[in-house]
């Protein structure tokens, strides 16, 4: 990744549209791609097994899929339509790799666990559009907002209904020292 940090921790499907900030890529490469996914850990543990097996190849699937998320949260947030081209990508990302629940016996009783088929860029690229569905069907997803700061477009789902930055020690901090710069300009 970049010399910016990607940030986390915001729906998933909003973590994968910010790693394009206003400035580059932070998914250029597939080594960017296994570093951002090292940190999505925690939601995407099946990423662990097959992180190592991407290729430039699966690295273009998740850029299309960051994209079609990226345009059709631009109409949802605004409670417009979503172009259908960019739903119907999505929902065709997922059935490249379907979803099953696989039975395992652990012992002493059948366990269930969901797991996706196919290659490990379809089923990545799946994971994340599955990402992007939940989000676009929550009723949540017209609260999204874009961050105040003049040179950021980082999208974020604020829990507390006065935030404006997507960071406050990236762009909150900044925009303080520059208010903060301003005032005292004047004096």
């Amino acid at each position: 990744m970049s010399n910016l940090a990607a940030l986390t921790g915001e729906p998933l499907a909003l973590d994968l549209v910010n790693t394009r900030p206003s400035s580059g890529d932070l998914l250029a490469t597939p080594d960017d791609l296994r570093a951002w996914l090292a940190l999505q850990y925690d939601r995407l543990p099946e990423a662990r097994e097959w992180a190592a097996e991407l290729t430039a190849a699966d690295l273009h699937a998740v850029h299309a899929v960051r994209q079609h998320t990226a345009d059709a949260l631009e109409y949802a947030r605004h409670g417009t339509r979503p172009p259908d081209a960019d739903l119907e990508a999505l929902s065709q990302a997922q059935r490249a790799a379907p979803a099953i629940h696989e039975l395992i016996w652990d012992g002493s009783k059948v366990t269930a666990l969901r797991r996706r088929t196919g290659p490990a860029g379809a089923r990545l690229a799946a994971c994340l559009a599955e990402a992007a569905a939940d989000l676009l069907a929550d009723p949540a997803v017209t609260g999204i907002r874009q961050c105040e700061a003049d040179d950021c477009v980082m999208l974020f789902l604020p829990a507390h209904p006065r935030r404006r930055w997507c960071s406050a020690a990236r762009c909150g901090n900044r925009a303080r020292v520059a208010r903060h710069y301003q005032r005292n300009k004047r004096a």
